[in-house]
Order: structure tokens, then sequence, then C-alpha cells
């Protein structure tokens, strides 16, 4: 099947805890092989169960502030003072430029940066729930917070779902099929933009030479 040169783009899926990020970036990561997950830079301990560049890169804060410095992230965050985390810009630039996709763990704060790092490139969704008490039971359902916890979860969640209206498209998650559906089609319709098509005015040329390819009529 013939397709034409494009550059990729990042897709930032942002959502209050419990709102379905992780399973909807898992079944598009399933789904889309042209699709990565970007991976951040942190400074924490990495998990028993964590691995090296598959869960995050691992640096130490010098290492992390160096990279600061020399603008080598795309969006960077410190979390309570303590541990950092950030997008390496090298691996996203690299990736667009062949013509793949990237997809972002990242919050408002960090989809706002990404897209002032790179204005062309990023498509956001942010995922609603249904209803508050919707999103409380499934909190509860995960049972790996505790009561503290939730509270806390909740009370945030108030802050993220009002940055909404910041978002391109906004997917209300009541039924995954249907709101997976929802985001791959987005993700399909931006992939065909005229200006991320950039095989497009080589292409129009060899349909018809007395054409111009830039002028669209």
């Amino acid at each position: 099947m013939k397709q034409l040169p494009r550059r990729g783009l990042c897709l930032v899926i942002a959502a209050p805890s419990g709102g379905g990020k992780g399973a909807i970036t898992r079944a598009l990561l399933d789904q889309e092989p042209e699709l990565s997950l970007s991976i951040s830079v942190t400074t924490r301990t990495p998990r028993p169960d964590e691995t090296e560049g598959v869960h995050y890169h691992f640096r130490d804060k010098a290492t992390f502030d160096a990279m600061v410095d020399d603008g080598g992230f795309l969006e960077y965050a410190r979390v309570f003072g303590r541990n950092s985390y950030g997008t390496p810009r090298s691996p996203v630039e690299r990736t667009l430029a062949e013509g793949r996709d990237m997809i972002f763990d990242i919050d408002w704060q960090g989809y706002r940066q990404l897209r002032a790092a790179l204005p062309r490139d990023v498509v956001g969704i942010f995922l609603l729930p249904p209803s508050m008490a919707e999103l409380e039971r499934r909190l509860r359902g995960r049972g790996s917070d505790t009561e503290p916890e939730i509270i806390q979860r909740m009370q945030t969640a108030h802050n993220e779902i009002s940055h909404w209206s910041e978002f391109d498209h906004v997917v209300l998650n009541d039924d995954f099929d249907l709101a997976l559906h929802q985001c791959r089609a987005v993700l399909q319709a931006a992939r065909l933009t005229t200006g991320r098509q950039t095989g497009l005015a080589g292409f129009v040329a060899t349909l018809d030479p007395t054409l111009d390819p830039t002028s669209g009529g």
C-alpha cells in the first residue's frame, strides 16, 4: 500500500487519576504500530520492577540539572520539591523527523510546555469521566490507594479537569471501546493534515506536472 512521507506527531492524552489514561494509552500502543511511548527522564530511584530505558531513563540530580541548562528537555517538572521528570528533546525530534508518532504520559502542565516547544507537532486529548462519583468509584475499585490518598486525588482531579479547554479534543470516557475508537480517530485525522504530509507536493507533481502542487486549485 502506497504511503506518502509525513512528519510524525506528538499525541498527549491527559486525564485526572482514574480517568482511564493508562488503559487508553496501552490500547493505542497495541493497535497503532507507528506509535511509540515517550520515555521520560527522572531523578527518582528505580523500583524493583522497573527497567532503565523501558519505564524511565534514571539519572541523578546533577545530570538532570545539566540537561535543563543545555535545553535538553521539551518539558520538565519538579514534583513536591524532590523528584524531577522531563521529556528528552533529541529522541522526540528524531522520531518525528522519521515520520513516526509518540504518545506522552504527562499532565496538562507538561502538555502546555510541550506545545510551546513544538507548536505544530502536538495534538492534545483530554479524557473526561462521566461523573465525579464514577471517578471516585474507579479510584476505590483499584484498591491501591489509602483513604487520604483518594481524597487528595479527588481534590486534584477538580483542578486538572478545569484545564479541559486547553486541549484540541475532549473525549468522554464512559464506554471504553467508544472512547478508544474516538482517540484513534483523532490520531488518524491528525496524521492526514495537509501540512503534516511532507510528500504531498512531490506526489501531486507526478499526477499532473502542469498543476501547481502548492496552490490547491
